[in-house]
């Protein structure tokens, strides 16, 4: 199986000096779902938007082949979606549909394959009843569910979803489980949520003050109750009172 991300000694520094990236090696194979794990400020959203071009266009990142230079970014994102914590950086159209459609509008795809693709993504995400609404009336959950639409219309090879569970009630919190768990696409998920990563990832990176301080299966570290003490985590109770 094919690496589709691969990242060779990748180190960013913000202007004001801070490091918060350090010398991460990572790659990710083809249909895996990864967890990005670690406490505030470890560096998950930076390294996040980094995947895609949008702090910086890195050399050290080849995804699906192609190196993170100006040449392939537009490429590169056309191939790997970025779901945002807050949905409503990605949502500012009049209706849900016009939201969805954007992406692939802009691909310059035909209109019959951008309704198709639309409706479709839609359909996946639960929110087909949705898309003649506009995205300012929904509620939080069908917010974030609509803006995993607006990636999935793309039919993106990659998909990077930045705390997707967050200020969900239980019932949207499980019903995007079950969606995120129907998607077969190579994904990285970053989140505070370690129970919603036990479910869903294999396999997880733990990343704390810019550096990978460990990867591999995700039982293996979310059940190691030292490594999770040392950063500040905690086991999962569905994996502390197995």
């Amino acid at each position: 199986m094919r690496n589709v991300i691969e990242i060779k000694g990748l180190n960013y520094k913000y202007p004001n000096g801070v490091q918060a990236l350090k010398d991460l090696n990572l790659s990710v194979k083809e249909g895996s779902k990864i967890g990005l794990i670690g406490p505030n400020g470890a560096g998950k959203t930076t390294f996040l938007l980094h995947l895609n071009g949008i702090i910086s266009l890195d050399p050290t990142l080849t995804i699906l082949g192609m190196q993170m230079k100006k040449k392939n970014v537009n490429s590169i994102r056309r191939q790997l979606g970025i779901v945002f914590q807050d949905p409503d950086d990605q949502l500012f159209s009049t209706t849900v549909f016009d939201d969805i459609a954007y992406g692939p509008l802009n691909m310059g795809l035909a209109k019959e394959e951008v309704i198709e693709r639309t409706n479709k993504a839609l359909s996946q995400v639960e929110m087909l009843k949705f898309s003649g609404h506009s995205p300012h009336h929904l509620s939080f959950g069908e917010k974030k569910r609509a803006a995993i639409a607006t990636i999935l219309s793309m039919e993106p090879e990659i998909m990077v979803l930045d705390e997707p569970s967050s200020n969900l009630d239980p019932k949207h919190r499980r019903q995007l489980i079950e969606i995120l768990r129907s998607i077969d696409k190579t994904m990285i998920i970053a989140s505070h949520d370690l129970e919603m990563i036990y479910e869903l990832c294999d396999d997880t990176v733990l990343l704390n003050g810019g550096r990978i301080v460990t990867s591999g299966k995700t039982a293996d570290i979310l059940s190691n109750e030292e490594l999770m003490l040392q950063n500040c985590l905690e086991v999962p109770l569905t994996l502390k009172y197995q």
